[in-house]
């Protein structure tokens, strides 16, 4: 069996999630982008949205993040995320508002954050 994982998932003030894993998942500005053990060495962007991380203990983990970049080598994954949050810290109300807000100033981006947020809550439920 190949080593597990071995994940970092980082904002710009805090680690929010560390830990071994069997897979990670995330979107690159190239597309969606799956990591397993043994994956080749990579570094790329990352656009807004969600990283699921499947830990080899526990539930599987979903955080919103906006962008920033993840890099890969020898079954260790760092993915380094200006605001980076799990479900259980999202205010819904407020990002429903903050969808709102981006919409209403065509922010793509913004949106993006949101409907990521609202992603990451939904499915915790």
């Amino acid at each position: 069996m190949a080593d597990p994982l071995q994940i970092e998932l980082v904002s710009a003030d805090r680690v929010v999630w560390s830990g071994q894993a069997s897979e990670v998942l995330a979107r690159t500005v190239e597309g969606d982008l799956g990591v397993l053990a043994d994956h080749a060495p990579l570094l790329s962007l990352l656009v807004p949205g969600v990283v699921v991380i499947t830990p080899l203990e526990g539930e599987m983990v979903r955080a919103a993040i906006s962008e920033g970049f993840i890099s890969v080598a020898n079954n260790r994954v760092s993915i380094l995320s200006e605001d980076a949050f799990l479900a259980d810290e999202i205010d819904a109300a407020a990002a429903q508002s903050e969808l709102e807000a981006a919409q209403e100033s065509e922010d793509a981006d913004g949106i993006l954050r949101a409907e990521a947020k609202l992603h990451v809550i939904d499915k915790a439920s």
